[in-house]
């Protein structure tokens, strides 16, 4: 067990030292703010406070973990060994020079998306706005790394100490805006879809919609036997999540209640966990958000438990207020649409932390960093190699932390209507990695 000794055992300092010690490092830790008990504990120990209280082992604080609500933060981003950290200390005895507590804390509330910021055209938090992007980390899981700078620090100090390391892992994420490509779209889509292929000269595809609509032939999008055969192969928690919300400009998935999708998503729920893609109006909108849960709970027979919001957009906090509500247990949302690299500056799952309410909530943040679900979210994907190489160098940044890799692409890519090889290369691939 360690103790630490804090001015005042806050909510944010309760919630970022058990994220940093006991989620990431598998350390016990408990907090104090009393001396005696301090002074009296004979085992591992340290200060964390503005002034040390006398030659224990020590790290200085800013004043965030001590405040409430939102201020005005000054962040001056700087080069720290390897990494790169913020909120510098200037005590000559504090065994960091960056309080990387306030530092974790800042970015996983993601407390920037609370402060006034340009939205992009649907409404989202853009990666080129964030501190990640504009001082060149967001490509590496800081918080993890300051982490175990941290535990190098304590192991120095007590050597003895003894830690229950989580290990590497890889939990891949399908996201299903189209379960299928010309199948179950009603008489008006599909005679309009056949329509629009003769217009734009596209006969191959008019063909296959043909086919596909009069049975003779598999549906492009319906790809999912490929991924369920790649599970078969090796056991991944990989999720599917699929979305169920009304047509609209932004969701064009099949009617819900149509038998086939129902067919198809419980076959899917046998092999792979089955959760909810949100639809872009669900999002901000309690009532067709526990609509869209009910549709797909009375499917698979399963109360709901994942989560991923269309296009990515995370209306803090909002949304993820909704989902508490709504006892949903994981989202897989935090990351950029456009950029890979780590949203919320980490590779291991982390509690949604409510600003306003100063409160740890049970959602639990599974934050990705890769994803691609079509060519308007990845112009500059690259080619095979240079996909694969992208991938390898950020799971060898995770293995060095012992996270998470969570890649997010969607069903689509997997049909032969994009190119097909390409992608079922780099799904092969990533099942290939052995988890440690």
């Amino acid at each position: 067990m360690l103790l630490v000794h804090v001015q005042k055992v806050t909510p944010r300092v309760l919630y970022t030292f058990k994220q940093i010690c006991k989620r990431i490092l598998g350390l016990d830790v408990d907090l104090v703010s009393k001396i005696e008990p301090f002074i009296a504990h004979d085992g591992p120990k340290f200060s964390y406070g503005k002034q040390p209280l006398g030659k224990e082992l020590y790290f200085q604080s800013v004043e965030l973990l001590f405040e409430h609500g939102l201020n005005d933060v000054d962040i001056e981003v700087t080069q720290w060994e390897d990494t790169k950290c913020f909120f510098d200390v200037k005590h000559t005895e504090s065994a960091l020079p960056f309080d990387i507590f306030a530092a974790t804390f800042y970015l996983l509330t993601r407390y920037e998306e609370y402060l006034p910021h340009v939205k992009d055209t649907i409404g989202r938090f853009p990666a080129i706005e964030s501190i990640a992007y504009t001082h060149d980390f967001l490509k590496d899981p800081v918080v993890d790394i300051w982490a175990h700078k941290f535990k190098k620090v304590l192991l120095e100090k007590y050597p003895g100490l003894k830690f229950q390391e989580k290990k590497f892992s890889i939990k891949p994420v399908i996201s299903v805006s189209q379960t299928f490509a010309y199948r179950n779209k009603g008489i008006l889509r599909s005679i309009g879809g056949g329509f629009r292929d003769l217009w734009k000269l596209q006969f191959e595809e008019l063909t296959d919609r043909i086919k596909v609509i009069i049975g003779l032939q598999k549906d492009p999008y319906d790809t999912f036997d490929f991924i369920i055969g790649l599970q078969k192969k090796r056991k991944r928690k990989t999720k599917v999540l699929i979305g169920l919300g009304d047509y609209s400009k932004y969701d064009k998935n099949v009617g819900y209640n149509r038998l086939q999708h129902h067919k198809i998503i419980k076959h899917i729920a046998d092999y792979l966990d089955v959760g909810l893609k949100v639809s872009y109006a669900a999002i901000s909108d309690m009532v067709l958000l526990k609509k869209e849960k009910l549709r797909i709970e009375n499917i698979v027979n399963r109360r709901l438990q994942y989560s991923l919001c269309s296009f990515f957009k995370i209306k803090l906090p909002e949304a993820y207020r909704n989902f508490i509500e709504l006892e949903i247990g994981e989202d897989y949302s935090m990351g950029y649409a456009g950029y890979a690299g780590f949203r919320a500056g980490t590779c291991s799952p982390f509690m949604f932390y409510d600003l306003d309410y100063e409160v740890q909530t049970p959602l639990i943040v599974y934050s990705f960093c890769y994803a691609y679900l079509g060519e308007e979210d990845r112009e500059d994907v690259g080619d095979e190699i240079s996909v694969k190489k992208e991938i390898g160098d950020y799971i060898k940044k995770i293995k060095k932390v012992n996270g998470t890799f969570i890649p997010v692409f969607s069903n689509t890519l997997y049909s032969d209507s994009h190119n097909e090889s390409f992608w079922k290369s780099i799904l092969e691939f990533i099942w290939t990695i052995e988890d440690e």
